[in-house]
């Protein structure tokens, strides 16, 4: 089975900076598309930010200019670098891997937890 292990979160103050990693076990990290969602309390749980297999990326709105997705197919790895922290961001974080074409495949990490507060 296929594990998503993330690493990196914790409590910063707003303007400060994590960065984010997801380290993904078997073979398939170079054909999947990587991404990375957040839940705040009371809140749906929303896409961050998201990259293909083959660099191409892509985020919301809120994130644009503060948070950059990258990946490292050598070290089967994908990670978020975030700056400029507010407390709007504060939520868990997932880290997911998937292909929508055939074979498909849909694997959620165990999420990590992001506070930003003074």
């Amino acid at each position: 089975q296929v594990q998503l292990v993330e690493s990196g979160g914790g409590l910063v103050q707003p303007g400060g900076s994590l960065r984010l990693s997801c380290a993904v076990s078997g073979s398939i990290f170079s054909i999947s598309a990587m991404s990375w969602y957040r839940q705040a309390p009371g809140k749906e749980r929303e896409l961050v930010a998201a990259i293909t297999s083959g660099g191409v990326t892509n985020y919301v709105d809120s994130v644009k200019g503060r948070f950059t997705i990258s990946r490292d197919n050598a070290k089967n790895l994908v990670s978020l670098q975030m700056n400029n922290l507010k407390p709007e961001d504060t939520a868990v974080y997932y880290c997911r891997s998937r292909r929508l074409r055939p074979p498909t495949y849909d694997y959620w990490g165990q999420g990590t937890q992001v506070t930003v507060s003074s």
